[in-house]
């Protein structure tokens, strides 16, 4: 792939613009071998492989300019905008909305946040594409001056682009967060359906404003195919997914129900109490996904709910000081826990946890392979047994890896 803004060094995000597809694979493999080392026989699998370009389904632009002439993009070293509105690795329906959109700044009178003076209102446009077309659409404001002029706006850009949510968030603070706490939604629509896979075996999970989703749609199937894979070869009754997001992990290894069949419908029984088999034998596996992120909970109980996915329950809290809390409450320790955190990874708090615990097996999806790697190390009794990197990023020299680690037979929990 060869990029304008690239040559023109205007913007040298993707680090490996210009270099073989091929070769860019063959790198990320060899690191994530290093870096995982030789503890244990791991078994690799093939790498699975992305479009190399128009694989983004997610764009943060920054907002730059003046409100007659705004940029999207992101900034120079003095703050200044720079635009990048035909960014190649942008989805096509994403890359065909961003010039509606600063046209959209301009009918609005959206004055962009200056980062240097520290004035102006539009900080970021956060847009995301679900895989049927739709758009998830989030301005950034530093406060509510300029709600009333968007809002008035938006029927225009209705008009123009499938969106599906619109929403503002709230940002007033000077400083490198993206987002604030405060969202304001603007449809009468909060979650954006994200459709995983194809045909029979799609799934959909929605998206609310606040909440992840990963970057890349078609590798994100491939992610998820390949965790249900191999936990259905474990066979675990009992399942703990901590950073569950939207519940991408949690509802791909959970079971469906029969919507015909009442008591395949129940409500699940208490954490203490397992569902039983009906009479045909049906007993699905239990399953609590762990999330900080309140929208994101909701998206994924939504999500569960009208698929008819049952034995899976969602909560709202920091993943460590819950399963800590857990164990020592009572809960039935799981047979595997999932864990897909952020860039810095789990942390020493829980990955001595896990290591103390009697969890038989860990799934752990990373998109960092150095803070992956020093996880792995801080749980020695918990072997990698299988790997599998995902290119979730081309051009760039990130990716997804993928690691099953089983308990080192002989260990006994000190939890």
């Amino acid at each position: 792939m060869r990029c304008s803004y690239f040559d023109a060094a205007e913007c040298r995000s993707c680090t490996w613009m210009g270099q073989k597809y091929g070769h860019q694979l063959s790198a990320k493999l060899q690191r994530a071998r290093v870096a995982l080392g030789q503890r244990g026989q791991i078994a690799w699998s093939a790498p699975a492989t992305s479009a190399p370009e128009g694989y983004r389904n997610k764009a943060k632009l920054v907002v730059g300019g003046s409100a007659t002439e705004p940029t999207l993009g992101i900034l120079d070293r003095e703050g200044q905008g720079i635009d990048l509105r035909h960014c190649g690795i942008h989805e096509a329906a994403l890359h065909d909305a961003i010039p509606v959109l600063a046209e959209h700044i301009k009918r609005a009178r959206l004055e962009p946040y200056d980062v240097p003076s520290r004035a102006g209102e539009l900080k970021h446009v956060l847009v995301t594409v679900s895989p049927d077309g739709e758009l998830m659409v989030r301005w950034v404001l530093r406060s509510q001056e300029a709600v009333s002029r968007l809002r008035k706006n938006l029927r225009w850009l209705r008009d123009r682009l499938p969106i599906a949510v619109a929403s503002i968030n709230l940002q007033p603070e000077h400083k490198a967060v993206l987002e604030g706490p405060e969202e304001i939604v603007l449809t009468s629509r909060r979650t954006l359906p994200m459709r995983v896979g194809e045909g029979d075996d799609a799934l959909v999970l929605q998206l609310r404003p606040q909440s992840f989703f990963q970057t890349n749609s078609g590798v994100a199937a491939e992610l998820y195919t390949q965790a249900a894979t191999w936990v259905d070869e474990l066979a675990p009754a009992r399942v703990w997914d901590l950073y569950s997001g939207a519940g991408g992990f949690a509802l791909h290894l959970a079971e469906f129900a029969d919507p015909d069949d009442p008591e395949e419908l129940d409500e699940p029984d208490e954490p203490d109490e397992p569902d039983e088999p009906d009479e045909d034998g049906f007993e699905p596996r239990q399953i609590v996904g762990v999330e900080v992120s309140e929208e994101a909970v909701r998206g994924a109980r939504e999500a569960a709910e009208s698929q008819h996915l049952v034995g899976v329950r969602f909560e709202a809290a920091d993943a460590t000081t819950w399963a800590a809390a857990a164990g020592s409450a009572g809960e039935p320790l799981p047979d595997l826990v999932v864990v897909n955190p952020p860039r810095r990874g789990i942390g020493p708090d829980l990955a001595e946890w896990l290591e103390r615990s009697s969890v038989p097996a860990v799934l752990y999806s990373s998109c960092d392979i150095e803070s992956l790697a020093r996880d792995v190390a801080a749980m020695p009794s918990l072997v990698p047994r299988r790997a599998r990197v995902l290119d979730m990023f081309p051009q760039t020299e990130h990716f997804e890896t993928l690691v099953l680690l089983e308990r080192a037979t002989g260990v006994r929990s000190r939890v």
